[in-house]
Formats: C-alpha cells, sequence, structure tokens
C-alpha cells in the first residue's frame, strides 16, 4: 500500500502528520491503526488528541491505560508512551502536538501539565476533532491562529498549574534526562550515566526505571528520534539525519523511526518539510 512504512503488517495502518508554517511548535497528527504495536516514543510537546474510533492500549507512567471512542488523551512534554490497538479492528485517532513554547505564548499561562491522560468527554473530544481537522485543511495564519485558540480553550479545563520555586524542584534523575538532551549524538555508557548521580552503574538502572518506566536505552533512543523529526523538518537528508541523530546509519533511523512513529522517515519528511 503506497505510503504505509514497511514496518505495517495490515493495509489499513497508515499515519499522516502535517506541520503549519504560519504555527511553529504545532504537528497535527493523523491515524489509523490496526495491527501495529508503537514502541515507547516521546514527542517533546504536549499531546492532545481524541479516539474516533475504536480503541487503544497504551504504556505511560508505568500504567497501562485504554482510550477508546470519544476519549480525550492528554499527555504532558517528555513522557514516553507506546500504542496499540485495544480491539480487533483497531483504531483511528487525531492528535496536536504543541510544544510547551507556543502553549504559553497564545495563553499567557506558564508550567502546563495534565493529571488525567484518559477523560472520556464526547462533547469535547468531538470538538477538538473537528478543530484539529480545521487546522488541518485551514492555510490562511490568521484562521488557524483562531482556531488553535478555540483548541486550547476546549481542553484548558483539564490542564493545571504546577507552582514554581522548590515545590517544583527537580528530581536528580532529571539530570539524567538533560545529561541525555546533551549527548545524543554520541555513544552513552552505563558507566557514564551513572556518574553523573553518583551510583553504581546496575544500581542506578534499576533506580532509573523506577523513576521513568523505561530503560535509559529507551529514553537515549526516543531523544533521538524527537531530534530526528526536527532535522527531517528542516530538510536534511535522511542519511546525515541517521548521523547527526547518533544512530548507525540510514536503515537503522528507517527501522527505529516506524517502529516509534508508524511511518518511514523520507514519507514524513515529504508530509512535513518547510
Amino acid at each position: 500500500m503506497q505510503g504505509v512504512p514497511d514496518q505495517f503488517n495490515d493495509e489499513k495502518d497508515s499515519a499522516q502528520f502535517r506541520h503549519l508554517p504560519q504555527l511553529p511548535g504545532v504537528e497535527l497528527y493523523h491515524a489509523h491503526i490496526s495491527r501495529y504495536a508503537f514502541e515507547p516514543h516521546t514527542h517533546e510537546a504536549f499531546g492532545i488528541g481524541t479516539v474516533t474510533w475504536g480503541a487503544e492500549r497504551f504504556r505511560y507512567r508505568g500504567a497501562q491505560y485504554v482510550a477508546g471512542r470519544d476519549s480525550l488523551v492528554l499527555m504532558n512534554p517528555d513522557e514516553l508512551h507506546t500504542g496499540e490497538a485495544a480491539t480487533e479492528e483497531g483504531w483511528q485517532y487525531r492528535m496536536i502536538y504543541l510544544e510547551p513554547e507556543i502553549l504559553e505564548t497564545v495563553t499567557g499561562s506558564r508550567n502546563w501539565s495534565f493529571s488525567e491522560v484518559v477523560n472520556h468527554d464526547p462533547l469535547r473530544a468531538g470538538r477538538i476533532s473537528q478543530l484539529i481537522n480545521g487546522l488541518w485543511r485551514e492555510s490562511d495564519s490568521l484562521a488557524q491562529q483562531g482556531l488553535l485558540l478555540n483548541l486550547i480553550d476546549t481542553f484548558r479545563p483539564y490542564a493545571r498549574h504546577l507552582p514554581s520555586g522548590p515545590q517544583g524542584s527537580t528530581h536528580r534523575f532529571e539530570r539524567i534526562r538533560d545529561y541525555l538532551h546533551d549527548n545524543y549524538m554520541h555513544p552513552v555508557t552505563l558507566d557514564d550515566l551513572a556518574a553523573v548521580v553518583s551510583l553504581s552503574p546496575y544500581h542506578f538502572q534499576r533506580m532509573f526505571k523506577a523513576h521513568f518506566h523505561v530503560t535509559p536505552h529507551q529514553m537515549l533512543m526516543a531523544i533521538r528520534l524527537w531530534r530526528a523529526k526536527q532535522f527531517l523538518t528542516n530538510g536534511m537528508p535522511a542519511a546525515q539525519v541517521a548521523i547527526a541523530s547518533g544512530l548507525t546509519d540510514q536503515a537503522h533511523l528507517t527501522r527505529a523511526f516506524s517502529q516509534r512513529y508508524g511511518i518511514t522517515p523520507v514519507r514524513y519528511q515529504k508530509q512535513v518539510a518547510r
């Protein structure tokens, strides 16, 4: 089936991304997934979406969730998650990914967060689905900005704003996340990471997984693939993206990218490149 990654096992599986040049920091996503199972990945942005048909099962913050039709899915940035069908027929869903900066710019409010990842709310889910579709089709910049504001106002009742200062102080393992973001393009060893927080390697690995619910390697790969999306968006050739992202070669990039986003790097670039 043309346009579907080689890794998809069912001809009904498809995924499409769209960027809006007038709204940097916004990514739109439509998908129908029947048999494919997404490996842990991150979007480094707030993920807001709706299930329009079927049901999805996913892991998020160490727990298993099921989002059925008319559910709102509200994810915080930098949270790794999986995704697979919870029904025989699969599921269809629409998402918008908003980088924290654009959410703060549009609303004037900082430190956004969602406490509940799945919310059954047919009215708001239907409205958000319509607004995502509207943004997908709209080309006028002023109209896009209006649609985005309406969309944010629709999911805003589910948001909260975390306090600044000591109450929001960073856990020491957040330093590991920062280290991985700073060094994703280089080989990283367990000893390197353990040294950042002065722990033995295997004690560190157990504590890391207890805190983040993924292994250090899973987080590193998620960061590398998120960086790859940025490079592809800016037009970098896929072979160069592989090296810049810390991956072995283009084949490694294609396999890892498709496992996490359901689309090949080249196809993704064709959809979103500026």
